[in-house]
């Protein structure tokens, strides 16, 4: 077996700078290895046993039941023992990590333990953005890889940690963080794959949308932003008494990691690696980029709930701050009209695909500070008040399916449940992501608009949609990045708050 000639010793630090430092020489020179050693297995030269390299890893230790004096609902351990998770991508995640690690330096006096761990790194997550390395090998030496490097292996990447079912063997570590490096890494690979973006792009938070009229508008939005130079004109219009921090944005990034700078805005080196694809991919992602990465990405991710649990799962291991529905939905009351707007406040889970990770019986709760920042930004968007933005926004329970022919099911059976729930809408996406968010400790969101309403006879049908209704679209876009801005200028304690958090909690936000 051969292993990255450099030795990493594990090493103590009270500085957190020092330790990511630390961590990431260890990821770079294990990486450098592999990727040398592909190199050279490509090209057909001899092959000398396995080769391989391990993930970093930081370990606190603490011998203390004291509580840490903390307003955040993270950057602590629950109790006394050792504690341990592995990293990856430290350029990716440094302002991760150096927060990560400040804190718990901050709440339990240190030091942090970085070393070398024992989790080999897959050959497949130490490609680089544009390797490309399969088409050119026989299938002979395709199979031999398997016996010369590591393969991902799903028995490291579950999420038994998220989910509360880890449970660590009696001498092993408590973990540190929701995601070990190889769940992160292969999340990163999908991300790339289903999104068409690197995850570099990705902001801190995220807009889910089921169609892709949206996503026209937030493209149209993010080229118009783009062609003017900071303070022409916000991206969302002039709010009165609502600033808008449109100004703060620097770049548009699309599929193929297509990127337009801001105007006035230098171009970067890898803007010109950037190519449209030839077909758009499965959910494709654009991101509005500001330069501490609190923009906006924005996502269509299709129809159904495993298309939302699966984007949701992935994206979770970026960590963001927030992430908002926006879509269609059925009304379901006689009162509401195409065009109005549903505030979910509470969710019917009829969409199965989390059933095993997040059993039936666990609420889902409405998180205030979203529920707030949603509210106030169709005020903002609309501006209306009082009983006239009652008429066009509802509070109320969403119901999620996973049968889009839910209307051809043996009747009563689908109304009842729905009138029992006092659901006021019926999509297919929304639960799962409200659910996933719970989950992942992300907050969560659903803003919805009403595009039929099937008990009442106003099924979809060509031409049905108005002009009144389609202008909706590009209004709901502008409530929720109006959404985001608000959510923006939280503080971060807020946000990120205790009702999403288990007894035994990681200390990773």
């Amino acid at each position: 077996m051969t292993t990255p000639t450099t030795l990493i010793v594990t090493q103590s630090f009270t500085d957190a700078e020092a330790a990511l430092a630390h961590a990431a020489t260890i990821y770079s020179s294990g990486i450098n290895h592999l990727r040398q050693s592909l190199q050279d297995f490509v090209a057909g030269g001899p092959v000398n046993g396995r080769i391989r390299a391990c993930y970093p890893f930081v370990r606190v230790r603490t011998d203390t039941v004291a509580r840490a004096d903390s307003r955040l609902s993270y950057g602590f351990v629950a109790g006394p023992g050792v504690y341990e998770t592995t990293l990856t991508r430290p350029d990716l995640f440094a302002s991760y990590f150096r927060e990560q690690f400040h804190l718990l330096l901050q709440n339990h006096g240190g030091p942090l333990e970085v070393g070398m761990s024992k989790q080999p790194i897959p050959i497949h997550f130490s490609f680089a953005q544009h390797d490309h390395v399969e088409g050119t090998m026989s299938p002979e030496r395709r199979q031999l890889m398997r016996d010369v490097f590591d393969l991902p292996d799903l028995a490291a990447m579950d999420d038994g940690i998220a989910n509360g079912t880890f449970e660590p063997g009696p001498r092993d570590p408590q973990p540190l963080a929701l995601f070990t490096a190889p769940r992160v890494d292969y999340s990163l690979q999908r991300l790339r794959h289903y999104t068409g973006t690197a995850p570099e792009h990705f902001q801190n938070f995220v807009l889910f949308t089921n169609y892709q009229f949206y996503i026209d508008e937030f493209v149209r939005l993010g080229h118009e932003m783009m062609a003017k130079p900071p303070g022409q004109g916000g991206l969302l219009g002039n709010w009165p008494k609502h600033a808008s921090e449109s100004d703060d944005y620097i770049a548009f990034v699309e599929p193929g990691n297509v990127v337009t700078r801001r105007a006035g805005q230098p171009p970067q080196p890898d803007d010109v690696l950037g190519a449209a694809p030839p077909r758009l991919p499965q959910m494709p992602a654009y991101h509005l980029v500001r330069a501490d990465n609190s923009g906006i990405t924005m996502v269509n991710i299709g129809v159904g709930p495993a298309n939302a649990k699966n984007i949701s799962d992935h994206i979770a291991v970026l960590r963001p701050h927030a992430w908002l529905m926006l879509g269609h939905c059925a009304g379901l009351r006689n009162t509401q009209q195409l065009g109005d707007y549903v505030l979910a406040h509470a969710y019917v889970r009829e969409d199965h695909v989390l059933d095993e990770e997040l059993p039936l019986w666990v609420p889902i709760p409405a998180l205030a500070e979203v529920q707030m920042a949603l509210e106030r930004a169709v005020a903002d968007v609309t501006q209306l008040d009082g009983y006239e933005l009652k008429k066009i926004l509802r509070t109320g329970t969403v119901a999620s399916t996973d049968n889009r022919n839910w209307e051809l099911l043996p009747h009563p059976g689908p109304e009842r449940r729905f009138s029992q729930s006092r659901a006021v809408a019926l999509d297919m996406e929304s639960a799962t992501l409200a659910a996933n968010g719970f989950r992942f400790r992300v907050p969560y969101g659903t803003l919805l608009c009403v595009s039929d309403k099937p008990l009442h006879g106003e099924i979809k049908l060509p031409g049905m949609a108005n002009a009144f209704y389609r202008e909706r679209v590009d209004q709901h876009l502008r409530i929720g990045m109006r959404a985001i801005e608000l959510l923006r200028r939280q503080r971060l304690d807020q946000l990120h708050s205790r009702k999403l958090r288990s007894f035994a909690e990681v200390a990773f936000q």
